[in-house]
């Protein structure tokens, strides 16, 4: 199965619970997810990120903090830019929080609606959803030589051709082992495979 038909069916169950939106950071590491994704409204979302809000938002912070569930309305920590009053403009009047995983590589996802909070139920599935997310998709804790030095090839600048001839291999080998590395790294594109195999120090 691959990522897309995978990530797909998760958001599927997830739009079945928080149809008003939610969001997903999995496995950060070093502030960078392996993956997200957030279906919360744009015009929160284009606010958020030009206030910079992830550096000050509580329900990052509380994710960060420990692992579990709560409510918007249960979390204590302070929040001095009133980010979670401003969301309420939006209609994101109450929310959920799930945190998992460990420090080294933390799971935060959160999702609201307008109307009513969140039943006990409604989160637990939430939150399961969230935690067989985080264990799908777990970083590698390596990559192979292979692919290693051929991300380095295209993070140098090489193109295919040029990178498989350093390399002593075909053009079409070489393709193979990127998309390997891709396919390790759930990255989308090379460019992406390069970026996170740096974050999680595998280059």
């Amino acid at each position: 199965m691959t990522l897309a038909i995978e990530t797909a069916n998760y958001s599927d169950r997830l739009d079945k619970i928080a149809p008003h939106g939610y969001f997903y950071g999995l496995h950060i590491r070093a502030a960078t997810p392996l993956f997200s994704a957030q279906t919360f409204p744009r015009a929160w979302m284009d606010h958020y990120v030009e206030e910079a809000y992830a550096l000050r938002d509580p329900i990052i912070a509380w994710g960060l903090d420990r692992v579990g569930t709560a409510r918007w309305s249960e979390i204590t920590i302070p929040d001095p830019f009133d980010i979670l009053g401003q969301a309420r403009a939006y209609g994101m009047n109450y929310g959920l929080a799930v945190s998992c995983g460990t420090l080294k590589s933390r799971t935060i996802a959160t999702a609201t609606r307008p109307d009513r909070e969140f039943t006990e139920c409604e989160i637990a599935e939430f939150a399961h959803v969230i935690e067989a997310m985080h264990a799908d998709f777990c970083p590698p804790l390596s990559l192979t030589d292979a692919q290693s030095q051929a991300l380095r090839r295209i993070a140098e600048g090489d193109r295919h051709a040029a990178a498989a001839a350093k390399l002593g291999i075909s053009e079409s080998a070489f393709k193979a082992r990127l998309s390997v590395a891709r396919s390790s790294l759930h990255a989308r594109t090379t460019v992406e495979a390069i970026h996170k195999a740096r974050s999680y120090r595998l280059l």
